[in-house]
């Protein structure tokens, strides 16, 4: 269209062309901003130039999230915004008044009280409590046996994050179990969904003869600052916090976004002196600030983005970090992590992802930008490493650091407890031990501080009341997740078919060396299966037309000093078929071994192929 034919005819209306062109060119300058625009220039000059002016102030502001508009956010975030799960509590009590279960949103929210609403598997609550480190009074343990008597189901499960869970709870409870929970000294505050979830320790801290530091100050500190920090609450995802204090059991720190390990720094190190040996080094490879020296002492190596269930451990981040320091650091990382992590993909909203996009370097520079102090790149291989941890050392009898004094480490089979064992556990911790228990990622409890003159008569007590002490290479390390009997996620049952399996194998099997095997119901992975020597996902199958319970099968898995991913092997084992199937495995490992040979070494030292191959001939 030429010039001419935008002049309009004398006396004469807009032709149809001519009103579409203009119409079309009115809403594109007013798309631009530059019909209503003011702006600002560098010196504070209003301008009605976008170039100059940037940002249009006369338009409405964006609302966003941490940057990310809202139209971008996703479902979860844009529940946050509406109505702030931390106040809702007019919401709880309306809904324990009227009985009534809430709606999704709700369901989401009600989760930062550690209220888990999990149909269709039940219609009931369950309630997640937070034990910091792991750590609880034998007073407290028998006040969840009294919660769990007077709301729940008459039972409680120890959890993978050392902590307790009771299911089961009606609506109109849920009110009455919140109290009751802060009267006992608990709290279930900030336990689910888009939170920093139970601080975890080393279960031995304190007592254990080869730890390098007790770390329960340090984990008791991080709870209660985030209980105390509102901004702390709502990340992008959920987000694991561990400490490693070296000792005898471990508590799994490279599963969690933020491990702490303990170290003793061996020698007297120039720390700028090493920047390129620890720049060099693929496991450091982050550009930190240093200081002058660093002299020796145990400090905390800390690991970053650990996600197992996405197959990956924390990996070393080169930094040295003081143990006064450790809350200060997590702290700014966790709020690094806030600011920046993903709110429009919940599958991409874990601290893994924005360190993928980042690199480990960028995270490093945006955390020091937090802290009034710098943070000391230290070549890990300068560091004296903890004494390795004894496996399954969470079960039996091992001596204290005090003299004279015991913790007994007990079985309690796929971490499920009835209230009446509950306690008479909390009784033995009162009457024979110090009044403390401390619960274990692998789903059981320690008795702490029993003179050596009481362990026969704790010993004796515990198989009165259903528990042991001892327990097979097999069973020592079981460890099962809700399974589909509590959980909408979970395709089999795995608590029962875990007790099953290894009833059958011990008949079966006489093992001379631990395994570690973990049954996990879907892909989310609760119950950590890729680290399990034998980790099991739950799957479903069709076996002559109907539609049963399975499971994929992963072996080689490891954690700590033997970290490793374990392999897939197996594809949709029918668990009718599984004990049989692992029987086979066991005794294949047993005689096709080398001397001393673990069953995660000789599982990592053969192919796929060739596992499928032996263990199905």
């Amino acid at each position: 269209m030429t010039t001419s034919t935008l002049e309009p005819p004398s006396n004469k209306a807009f032709s149809l062309e001519q009103k579409e062109y203009l119409a079309g060119f009115m809403a594109g300058v007013a798309q631009r901003g530059l019909i209503s625009y003011v702006g600002a220039t560098s010196n504070g000059q209003l301008t009605a130039d976008p170039v100059q002016g940037g940002e249009n102030l006369a338009e409405p502001p964006q609302e966003a999230v941490f940057g990310t508009p809202l139209s971008d956010v996703c479902k979860q975030e844009m529940w946050k915004h509406e109505e702030d799960p931390l106040d809702i509590w007019d919401k709880l009590l309306a809904h324990a008044d009227q009985n009534k279960f809430p709606d999704e949103a709700d369901t989401f929210r009600f989760r930062y009280h550690g209220l888990f609403h999990v149909a269709p598997t039940e219609k009931a609550f369950m309630l997640r409590c937070r034990i910091p480190a792991g750590e609880l009074t034998a007073l407290q343990m028998v006040g969840l046996a009294d919660i769990a008597d007077d709301f729940g189901g008459g039972s409680a499960d120890i959890t993978t994050r050392s902590n307790i869970q009771i299911r089961q709870i009606a609506p109109k409870h849920i009110i009455q179990v919140l109290t009751k929970l802060q009267e006992l000294g608990l709290t279930a505050r900030g336990s689910g969904v888009d939170n920093i979830r139970n601080i975890t320790a080393s279960p031995t801290a304190g007592f254990d003869p080869v730890e390098l530091i007790d770390t329960r100050p340090l984990a008791m500190a991080l709870h209660h600052y985030i209980l105390n920090q509102r901004d702390l609450f709502g990340l992008p995802r959920k987000f694991n916090v561990a400490f490693d204090g070296g000792g005898g059991v471990s508590v799994v720190a490279d599963t969690n976004d933020i491990g702490f390990i303990a170290v003793r720094a061996a020698a007297n190190v120039n720390s700028r002196s090493n920047q390129h040996t620890a720049a060099s080094n693929s496991s450091e490879p982050h550009d930190a600030g240093s200081r002058e020296n660093v002299e020796p002492s145990v400090y905390f190596r800390v690991e970053l983005a650990g996600i197992t269930g996405h197959k990956q451990f924390a990996a070393d981040a080169g930094i040295l970090v003081k143990p006064g320091e450790c809350l200060a650091v997590a702290a700014a990382m966790i709020r690094v992590f806030n600011e920046n992590g993903d709110r429009t993909d919940r599958k991409k909203a874990r601290l893994k992802y924005l360190i993928d996009k980042w690199g480990v370097p960028k995270f490093i520079q945006e955390t020091e930008k937090k802290l009034a102090f710098p943070l000391v790149k230290f070549p890990r291989a300068q560091c004296e490493p903890a004494h390795p941890p004894i496996k399954h050392g969470h079960i039996g009898i091992y001596k204290q650091a005090q003299r004279g004094r015991n913790y007994i480490g007990v079985v309690v089979p796929v971490g499920r407890m009835t209230t009446k064992q509950m306690r008479r556990i909390g009784e033995l911790a009162q009457h024979y031990g110090s009044g403390h228990l401390r619960l274990t990622p692998w789903q059981n409890l320690l008795i702490p501080n029993v003179p050596d003159g009481f362990v026969e008569t704790v010993k004796r007590s515990l198989i009165r009341i259903g528990f042991h002490y001892e327990a097979s290479a097999i069973a020592g390390g079981l460890v099962a997740c809700t399974g589909n009997t509590g959980c909408k996620w979970a395709s089999t049952n795995t608590k029962s078919q875990a007790v099953e399996l290894v009833r059958y194998l011990e008949k079966r099997v006489q093992l001379d060396r631990p395994i570690n095997i973990h049954l996990t119901g879907c892909p989310n992975s609760c119950a950590q299966h890729y680290i399990g020597d034998i980790g099991l996902q739950g799957a479903r199958v069709t076996l002559s037309g109907e539609s049963v319970e399975a499971y994929h099968v992963v072996l080689g898995g490891g954690d700590g000093h033997d970290r490793a991913i374990a392999k897939e092997v197996f594809k949709g084992i029918p668990f009718s078929a599984l004990p049989k199937l692992l029987e086979r495995v066991l005794q294949v490992y047993q005689e096709k071994r080398t001397l001393g040979e673990s069953f995660a070494q000789f599982t990592r030292r053969h192919e796929v192929r060739q596992l499928q191959e032996m263990f199905s001939e």
